[in-house]
This record gives C-alpha cells, structure tokens and sequence, in this order.
C-alpha cells in the first residue's frame, strides 16, 4: 500500500480561502481597482469569490481549490498592489458541533435564595432567658449619689469589682447660687511613664 506524501497532507489540511489584511482603500471606494484586486486571484483560481470588510481594510478570497489558495499566497503574499504591501493569510475555519448555542451543562447548582419552606424536622430555636442579678439590682437601688458597692472582693491574684453611683446632673442648677460655680471632681490623667532609652555599647 502507497502511503500519501508529506506535501500531500499538509495541502489536505490547508484551508481554501485566504484573507488579505491592510488592502488600499481605493480596492473598497474605486471599481476599476477592485476589479483588478479580484483579476491577481483569478488567475489562480477562476472560480475565486471574494467578499470585502471595508472597515478592517480587509478581504477574504474563496478558493475553489486548497493547491490555488496555497500557490496564491506563495506568489501574492507582501507584493505591492496600488502603492501598498499587501499582506496573505490562510483564514482559520471553526467547526461548530451544531447550529444553535446550547447552554452549559448543568454540573454545579448553587441556591442563590433560601427556599420557600423550612427543611423537615426544622423546629425554630428559642432564645435563652437573660440572667438578672436581682441581688446587684437591690443593692444598687440602695446606694446614693457618691456612694460604692463592692461587688466582688479583691483578692491577691483577683481585683475587687466595685460600683460607684454617679451624682444626678440635674440638680446642678438647683444647687447653682449666684457668683458660684458647682465643684465636679478634676479628671487626673494618667501620667506617661518615663522613657529611658537604652545605650548600647
């Protein structure tokens, strides 16, 4: 059995058409250039169509035959036409399985909302009773303006927690004379450690 030739299979799996890329814009406005655009292909191929993108200065040529688009390209590719440097390339095919855009497969699903109705079994949780100290309250309740309420003990690895009674503002204008000012207690400040900085030698 003859096994085809390389050249043989190479030109089987060429394309038939070629596209010429940065055509003068006299090939796309004028008739007689055009005609002479559409004559250098024709003597190649006779039965050659041509179809024109004048916006990407462009033209795809159809051959008849892949030997006569190859040998076109050959001989055309980077030759002057009207001025310009014409350039040659072999026009990719896309083969589409079918005719219509199928949508993708179906191979993740995720929810974007929350369903209509609880799963089974769903029982809503109930939120906890809060923990009133009413001992802390009645003690509280007690105290006066200025008075503390120690509520834990301090210890020697623990602090004391203790309650002070703010003064009610309210009575301030009351107790406010002429000429008088009412004595608030002076917020001291914690004073910023002193910083030595270490001399290394």
């Amino acid at each position: 059995m003859q096994q085809p030739e390389a050249s043989e299979v190479q030109l089987s799996d060429q394309p038939n058409a070629l596209i010429a890329c940065k055509v003068a814009e006299d090939v796309f406005n004028e008739h007689h250039f055009k005609e002479q655009f559409e004559a250098l292909f024709r003597e190649f191929d006779p039965g050659a169509s041509f179809q024109f993108f004048k916006s990407f200065r462009r033209v795809r040529i159809n051959f008849t035959d892949v030997l006569a688009a190859a040998e076109a390209r050959v001989k055309l590719h980077k030759s002057d036409f009207n001025g310009k440097e014409m350039r040659l390339y072999f026009a990719q095919s896309i083969h589409i399985g079918s005719s219509r855009l199928e949508p993708p497969k179906p191979d993740k699903q995720f929810l974007i909302s929350p369903p209509a109705s609880p799963p089974v079994g769903w029982e809503q949780s109930q939120d906890a009773t809060p923990g009133i100290n009413y001992d802390l309250l009645r003690a509280v309740s007690k105290l006066g303006p200025g008075e503390q309420y120690e509520l834990h003990t301090g210890t020697t690895n623990t602090p004391s927690v203790i309650v002070h009674v703010c003064e009610d503002d309210s009575s301030e204008g009351e107790e406010e004379t002429e000429g008088s000012k009412s004595t608030r207690p002076k917020i001291i400040q914690t004073r910023r450690p002193e910083f030595i900085p270490s001399v290394k030698q």
